[in-house]
């Protein structure tokens, strides 16, 4: 599961579709409506917040109104709390950096028309707030092509 923290503007096809597919077994997780994955480390950050559902909704709609500026159609019924307010989660620029790394690399495989997006300082997604500090504990990547 990779519910990357990148802005979705960044993402190549691929990563965008697999967040939003990965996202929504993120939201049936946190809602307890599945068994699978309840420990998935990259869980951590939308369980720490006050309303989980109210924090994965506002991932999702990000991800949502990417799409459909693409012209991609992602049901945004399918998500259980929409119009929420940003949650700002807190997430290091370590771990963007390591996101960026890990995407370019995917990328460079997959769609290398897409690389020149993927831009040396890469903002958030509207859902998380860039602090300093190193990769967040809960990542299991080490390197870039080593968690999908």
């Amino acid at each position: 599961m990779r519910l990357w923290s990148l802005d979705p503007a960044v993402l190549d096809r691929a990563a965008l579709v697999a967040c939003w597919r990965e996202g929504l077994l993120a939201q049936k997780v946190l809602a307890g409506g599945t068994k699978g994955y309840t420990r998935h480390p990259q869980l951590q950050r939308f369980r720490e917040q006050a309303d989980p559902l109210a924090a994965i909704g506002h991932f999702l709609e990000s991800l949502q109104q990417e799409a459909t500026a693409r012209g991609y159609r992602f049901d945004l019924t399918r998500v259980l709390r929409t119009g929420e307010p940003s949650p700002a989660i807190p997430v290091t620029d370590g771990q963007v950096r390591l996101e960026r790394d890990h995407l370019r690399a995917k990328v460079t495989v997959r769609d290398p028309d897409w690389l020149s997006r993927v831009v040396d300082d890469p903002r958030a997604s509207p859902t998380f707030v860039i602090v300093p500090g190193p990769v967040e504990d809960w990542e299991r990547a080490t390197s870039p092509l080593s968690n999908s």
